[in-house]
């Protein structure tokens, strides 16, 4: 297996198969070549090294079961450096060699939406995780969601704030950017239909260092529940304790990112208590708990859903090439969009034609630092 040419540290090369496997394979050109773009450096570096870990554990597992094709397959790595200029480059990077069959993109739409005109002009397909409900309705056949979309968290944060924690008076916190805009969105129109719309819509712009402003513009609104849209862990940290020492503890309830392992060391008690959507809970299934054990006997700490989709991804699509028979574009498309009942870390996988995967959410808490699965929320509309 490949490492990125920008000499991607060995520490992150986890799951590599034997050398003389490889570079026999390599010797004879008969390899399948899989891109990634992943955050190797900017402030999502660390969760990018999760990311690539995940996408590596399952390539040596698929690679240990014969391969796809019959042949080994290798992952290349592109630094996006967490930007939108960045992911367009690496990206281009990655198409600039035709014998690269598929690709995974980002976990951030915003990301997703820069590097979408490209990857519809080439026509190969892309496994993402951004959750944008958008970026698999605007006409681009070539993006396969690896994560639920915003339309379904929306609906499992407001369902289990209004009915299970009983809150009516919502304040609702998203960045400005693609990815918080639209799950700020989905969450009010959610809130809406339970007759209970936000008292308080509140943006933020991403990275910033000071969110006094906006804790106290919730604290004034007077809420009795906080449900929020974070794109970057790193602003999490910031916000989460902010929030704490001016006094805020009322439920809080938010996207995936509240319990990623980068916010949990980022943050600390100050999200002791709180609860999330999450895409991947170990104890939500057989499938998740065997993900869980094999990445933890590689990297040593629990995963999250920086590591699960990846991981996701590259099952289905070693599946589905296999299963199609070929590397050409339209029949790996046709192959995911066919899978059904797969069993993924994140969940059971039944792409429906727009190329999302997934249907439903995860509940869980933060008890003292512990991620703890609650209830799975599936919808079927």
């Amino acid at each position: 297996m490949k490492f990125t040419r920008r000499d991607f540290t060995a520490g992150l090369a986890v799951g590599i198969t034997a050398p003389y496997v490889i570079g026999s394979a390599r010797a004879q050109g008969a390899t399948i070549k899989l891109g990634m773009c992943a955050p190797v450096t900017g402030p999502a570096a660390e969760s990018g090294g999760y990311a690539v870990k995940g996408a590596r554990i399952a390539l040596e597992a698929v690679n240990k079961a014969g391969g796809i094709l019959g042949k080994q397959a290798e992952l290349i790595v592109e630094d996006d450096q967490t930007t939108n200029p960045g992911i367009v480059l690496a990206f281009s990077k990655l198409a600039a060699e035709s014998d690269i069959v598929a690709f995974l993109g980002s976990i951030r739409s915003t990301q997703v939406h820069a590097m979408a005109p490209d990857v519809l002009k080439l026509g190969k397909p892309v496994m993402i995780g951004g959750t944008d409900p958008n970026l698999t309705h605007m006409g681009n056949q070539w993006l396969f969601r690896f994560r639920p979309n915003d339309s379904y968290s929306g609906r499992v944060i407001a369902d289990y704030g209004f009915n299970t924690l009983g809150k009516k008076k919502w304040a609702v916190l998203h960045s400005t950017d693609a990815f918080g805009t639209a799950g700020g969105k989905a969450l009010g129109a959610a809130l809406e239909k339970l007759g209970s719309p936000a008292i308080l819509d509140q943006g933020y712009a991403n990275q910033s260092q000071d969110f006094t402003p906006v804790v106290l513009a919730i604290k004034q609104s007077g809420a009795d529940i906080l449900g929020s849209y974070f794109t970057y862990e790193n602003d999490i940290g910031i916000f989460a304790r902010q929030l704490r020492q001016l006094g805020v503890n009322i439920p809080w309830v938010g996207s995936p990112s509240i319990t990623n392992i980068t916010a949990l060391k980022l943050a600390g008690p100050a999200l002791y208590g709180t609860f999330g959507v999450a895409d991947y809970a170990e104890e939500s299934s057989e499938a998740s708990k065997a993900f869980g054990k094999a990445y933890r006997d590689v990297v040593k700490v629990a995963p999250d859903n920086q590591s699960s989709w990846p991981y996701d991804a590259i099952n289905v699509l070693a599946a589905a090439i296999n299963k199609a028979g070929s590397t050409e574009p339209a029949k790996i498309r046709e192959a995911i969009l066919a899978t059904r009942k797969f069993p993924g870390a994140e969940g059971e996988y039944n792409f429906d034609q727009n190329g999302d995967g997934l249907h439903g959410y995860n509940i869980v808490k933060n008890e003292k630092g512990t991620i703890v699965f609650d209830k799975h929320i599936e919808f079927t509309d």
